[in-house]
């Protein structure tokens, strides 16, 4: 079976690189997508609309412009990791996991074990939550091969 995985969230670290190398070490039919991960390019997404005279303006331009890729992406995808990361407020992740929920798509949080309270309504409508990369890609290994 052939699985399509949306990597959200926390773009500060190479979580997604493990998550990618330990599924095909596994090898696992897993076609992975993501967001922009280049902050300052997702910060200019809108900026060929043109300038803005506020910050909020151009914000809201480019999260529009993202939100094209990061909505079609979530709804072509058959499960969806979200990464909460320890340093920064990833309102963006927390965001795709209620699109996620929204729209019936299956999702894994991952996060340490610190936030589960500030976490704990995206967990609930998660269908698991991992600490680790290495227990997302045996959740995928689980789901894909039992």
């Amino acid at each position: 079976m052939s699985f399509s995985v949306y990597l959200s969230g926390e773009i500060h670290t190479a979580w997604r690189d493990e998550i990618q190398r330990g599924a095909e070490a596994a090898g696992l039919d897993v076609v992975f997508s993501a967001p922009v991960t280049d902050h300052p390019a997702s910060d200019a997404a809108g900026d060929h609309l043109g300038a803005n005279d506020s910050s909020f303006w151009r914000d809201h331009q480019s999260s529009k412009v993202n939100a094209i890729r990061t909505r079609t992406l979530i709804e072509k995808s058959d499960l969806v990791v979200v990464r909460f990361g320890d340093k920064y407020k990833q309102w963006n992740a927390a965001f795709d996991a209620g699109y996620c929920a929204a729209l019936g798509t299956p999702y894994i949080t991952l996060h340490d074990a610190d936030i589960v309270h500030p976490l704990k309504e995206v967990d609930a409508e998660a269908q698991a939550w991992c600490t680790t990369t290495e227990q997302v890609v045996e959740t995928l290994r689980y789901v894909l091969e039992a």
